[in-house]
C-alpha cells in the first residue's frame, strides 16, 4: 500500500497573527513565508493544501506566494486556484493551492461566485501517487454566513457527483477533501452536511475529531478538516502547535489500498 501524508493549512495571506492584512512590505511577507516554508518542510508531506494564499496582491508584497513556497520547500509540483481577482491600483489575486511531491495529472478551480474581494472556492486535482490516480479537493468556505456555506458545499457535492460518474473507474480512491470550512462538525452546518453526503458513498472519516485548530494561540474551535474515503486506511491525525497563522495546520497520515 502507498503511504500518503496530507497537510491542510490556512496561511492567512502571510500576515501572521495580525488581525487584518495591511499593506505589507515584500521583505516582511517573505520573512513570514520563509518560516511557513520551514514548517512545511518539517512535515515531509506528500501533498499540502493551502488556503488564503496570494498570487499577486497589494497587501501581501506583490509576488507569487505559491512559487516562493514551492521553491523553498522543493516540492516539484504546484497548482493555484485563484478565487478573488481584482485589478487596479490596489489589486488582489488569491485563493487556494496545492503543493505536491506527486505529479498533478489534472486540475480545475471553481469559484463560488464573482466577488472581486473575499470570494471563496474549491480546487480539484488528480494526483499520480505511485501509479494510483488520487482525486483531491481543497476548499475554503464563507466565514460568516451559514446559508452561504450550505450553498457552497451543495456546489461541491454536485460537482463531485458529476465528476465521479465520469471518472470513478479511473480513480484508485474516492475523493479526499480538505480545507478551511469555517464551521465545526458538531453543528447543523456545512461540515456536517458534507460529511453526511460522503457517508452515503462509503465509510468516510473526518479528521481531526477532537483537537481544535482556531485561533492558533488558544484554539477554541475546529474549522480545518480532512475527509478520508474508505480506501484510505490506517489513518492518524495531529494538529500542530504553530503561531505562524491564525489557524493551526492539520496533518493526516494514511495508506492507500
Amino acid at each position: 500500500m502507498s503511504s500518503l501524508r496530507i497537510v491542510t493549512y490556512n496561511i492567512a495571506h502571510g500576515r501572521g497573527l495580525r488581525p487584518f492584512s495591511a499593506l505589507s512590505s515584500q521583505r516582511r511577507i517573505r520573512s513570514q513565508l520563509t518560516k511557513i516554508a520551514k514548517l512545511l518542510s518539517m512535515f515531509k508531506a506528500d501533498v499540502v493544501a493551502l488556503q488564503e494564499i496570494d498570487q499577486d496582491s497589494s497587501w501581501a508584497g506583490h509576488f507569487d506566494h505559491l512559487e516562493y513556497l514551492r521553491r523553498f520547500t522543493r516540492f516539484p509540483y504546484a497548482v493555484f486556484g485563484v478565487n478573488t481577482r481584482r485589478d487596479g491600483l490596489f489589486h488582489f489575486n488569491y485563493g487556494n493551492a496545492f503543493l505536491s511531491k506527486h505529479p498533478i495529472l489534472d486540475s480545475e478551480n471553481i469559484a463560488f461566485g464573482k466577488k472581486t474581494l473575499g470570494e471563496k472556492g474549491f480546487l480539484f486535482v488528480e494526483l499520480d501517487v505511485g501509479g494510483k490516480r488520487v482525486p483531491m479537493v481543497n476548499m475554503h468556505l464563507h466565514h460568516r454566513s451559514r446559508a452561504h456555506r450550505i450553498k457552497q458545499v451543495e456546489m461541491l457535492m454536485g460537482y463531485l457527483t458529476k465528476k465521479s460518474a465520469e471518472m470513478r473507474p479511473k480513480w484508485t480512491v474516492q475523493p479526499i477533501v480538505c480545507g478551511d470550512l469555517n464551521n465545526p462538525s458538531h453543528t447543523a452546518d456545512a461540515t456536517r452536511s458534507l460529511f453526511q453526503y460522503f457517508s452515503r458513498h462509503g465509510d468516510y472519516r473526518l479528521f481531526p475529531m477532537d483537537e481544535k485548530t482556531y485561533p492558533s494561540p488558544l484554539p477554541q474551535r475546529t474549522l480545518d478538516f480532512v475527509f478520508l474515503p474508505p480506501s484510505c486506511t490506517n489513518a492518524s491525525c495531529s494538529v500542530v502547535k504553530s503561531f505562524l497563522s491564525d489557524h493551526r495546520p492539520v496533518v493526516v497520515d494514511c495508506k492507500l489500498k
